[in-house]
């Protein structure tokens, strides 16, 4: 242990001897988690649920062409996969994030954060 401040792995031994404290900031990450995820899934449902909506109701969509393919292909074939990839790197990102910060809470309000300002960002 240092002579300033709390140690991540004192703080960890804390929660131990406090499970009721461990148990609301393990609570609270999980919820942040969780959080993340539902909005994640919130868009992408949006998005790709919306786009078969879209087809549905505008039937001028399901037979439009875009140099020779029709749109429908196009956007369910193409540019869906860019934006799974996109939203889980989002996800993978923020996750750490959070993850970072819970870590940060852990190690105590004297100690420097566990990455540097230009990693965080």
């Amino acid at each position: 242990m240092r002579a300033r401040g709390y140690s991540a792995r004192a703080r960890a031994a804390d929660l131990h001897a406090q499970p009721q404290l461990g148990q609301v900031y393990v609570r609270s990450l999980v919820r942040n988690q969780l959080r993340l995820a539902l909005g994640v899934l919130a868009v992408l449902a949006a998005v790709l649920g919306g786009l078969p909506a879209a087809f549905a109701l505008l039937p001028g969509l399901r037979t439009a062409d875009v140099l020779g393919v029709r749109l429908a292909w196009l956007l369910l074939g193409v540019v869906a996969y860019p934006l799974l990839v996109g939203a889980a790197f989002f996800h993978v990102r923020h996750a750490e994030r959070v993850e970072r910060d819970f870590t940060d809470l852990l190690a105590g309000p004297d100690t420097p954060p566990a990455g540097g300002e230009a990693e965080r960002r």
